[in-house]
């Protein structure tokens, strides 16, 4: 059977015990918030890897990736080659007034253009200033932090992996023509010697 009052007393013994301890209040914006490298705060842009694909804006839930380019036509690298066409990106503009946060766009761009950046301080007054254009999202590519390491006992990544193959295939080759450059310079010619040696 409960004695009365013991709810009460056990209220007041927390109240006391949490009265005793140092406060942990965030003094922000004075003090900033450490926050978890894998923060979702805004998108940034790597511009230069945007093939405008158009695959982000396809995939995102919410619509609120808008993307215009146009075609340009570039001459051929060969004389007699074929000249192609390339889209050239003219605007890339995300509303983080829509934006759910999923993450869906950084995870399908096949060309890893779109990046999390911890930034979250972006607020606005008027609701239409929230779409930033790729300018805006371009300097918030400069606070993307770098990736976390591999495990030790991680596979390395197949382009890394390719790559160094490549790489040890051609040094080897190169040590090898140089190995029989070598041995063709100490052997010289037949049929000749030294002036000691009386044969001209």
């Amino acid at each position: 059977m409960a004695i009365p009052g013991s709810g009460l007393a056990k209220g007041l013994a927390v109240t006391l015990r949490t009265m005793t301890k140092k406060t942990v209040t965030a003094q922000y914006p004075d003090v900033q918030p450490e926050l978890p490298p894998r923060s979702r705060g805004v998108i940034g842009l790597f511009e230069e890897n945007c093939t405008v694909c158009m695959l982000c804006a396809r995939e995102c839930p919410d619509w609120c990736i808008y993307i215009d380019s146009h075609k340009e036509t570039v001459p051929a690298a060969v004389e007699g080659g074929r000249e192609r066409s390339r889209n050239v990106l003219d605007r890339f503009a995300i509303d983080f007034s829509l934006c759910m946060y999923c993450g869906i766009c950084i995870e399908v761009c096949p060309f890893d253009a779109l990046f999390w950046s911890p930034e979250f301080e972006y607020a606005e007054t008027d609701i239409h200033e929230l779409t930033h254009e790729r300018d805006k999202l371009r300097d918030w590519m400069w606070t993307v932090p770098a990736p976390p390491a591999l495990d030790p006992g991680a596979e390395e990544p197949k382009e890394v992996a390719a790559a160094r193959k490549a790489a040890d295939k051609l040094a080897a080759a190169q040590a090898a023509e140089a190995e029989q450059t070598g041995q063709t310079g100490q052997t010289g010619q037949p049929g000749q010697t030294g002036p000691e040696g009386g044969q001209a």
